[in-house]
């Protein structure tokens, strides 16, 4: 069953600038728009500071304009805080469970978990938040360049 629900995907570029292109060794740039690109797993390869979100780019690139598509893993106990992005993206648990909630302030109450093989639109500047709370996750992510994220501050308690 599908259901229509205002969600982003969270963890998806959260402070990270840079990304790898893991295109059978090339740059995007290499490749027409009619090419076949094909990336097996072992070649998958995540970018990213040791204990924070890590991302892997399989096509496009996240600075310019024209398709994206990510692998995007969140170490165990990660909490992608309140954020939002300026484009509608898609995503896919590919593995582990992302607990996931909308809104500007972080609510652990909020959370719906979604395991494996979920489906999350986020449309364009919808506030969200996510966790990897019980191990780590993996997620297929896809977008429209150039993205963009936003971080919302967090009322002190």
């Amino acid at each position: 069953m599908t259901y229509a629900i205002s969600t982003r995907l969270a963890p998806s570029l959260i402070g990270l600038a840079t990304a790898a292109f893991l295109t059978l060794g090339g740059s995007m740039s290499a490749f027409a728009q009619d090419a076949v690109v094909a990336t097996l797993p072992q070649d998958i390869h995540f970018e990213g500071q040791v204990g924070a979100v890590g991302i892997a780019t399989l096509y496009g690139d996240p600075k310019k304009a024209g398709l994206l598509s990510e692998r995007v893993r969140i170490p165990a106990g990660f909490k992608i805080m309140p954020h939002w992005h300026g484009e509608t993206r898609t995503a896919i648990v590919v593995s582990g469970t992302l607990y996931y909630a909308n809104g500007d302030q972080w609510d652990e109450s909020k959370f719906k978990a979604y395991p494996p093989g979920s489906f999350l639109i986020e449309p364009a500047k919808i506030s969200h938040y996510a966790m990897a709370k019980d191990g780590e996750v993996v997620l297929h992510a896809t977008t429209i360049g150039p993205t963009s994220t936003v971080k919302i501050e967090q009322a002190k308690k």
